[in-house]
């Protein structure tokens, strides 16, 4: 089976979450073909949280887990060092008040 491309999903959620009226924004633009995602939702309180894409062992199925939660501050060092080790990094900025960011919907784990 293909995968897609980094791009195309980043393009194809960022269009998702337009339609839901959800400011998003490419604060770090990784590699095309097959940079890993990180998403930051901020809730505008001073509160963050930072998903990271990875695998359930038992089921094989893709996943996004929690990297960092709380403090926003905390959580943009804690995506600087994930930059650091990782410069092929896409870092997608979610803005959204009730902690929305459509990562469980079906489509965003693949």
């Amino acid at each position: 089976m293909a995968r897609l491309t980094t791009r195309f999903w980043v393009d194809a959620y960022l269009a998702r979450l337009s339609r839901a009226n959800i400011p998003a924004y490419v604060t770090a633009h990784g590699d095309d073909t097959a940079g890993a995602v990180l998403v930051k939702l901020a809730t505008l309180d001073g509160q963050a949280r930072a998903f990271t894409r990875g695998f359930d062992l038992t089921s094989g199925a893709r996943k996004w887990d929690v990297l960092a939660s709380g403090d926003e501050r905390d959580v943009d060092a804690s995506i600087a060092r994930q930059r650091g080790f990782d410069p092929d990094l896409w870092v997608i900025e979610l803005e959204d008040r009730q902690a929305r960011h459509l990562l469980d919907e079906a489509g965003l784990a693949d």
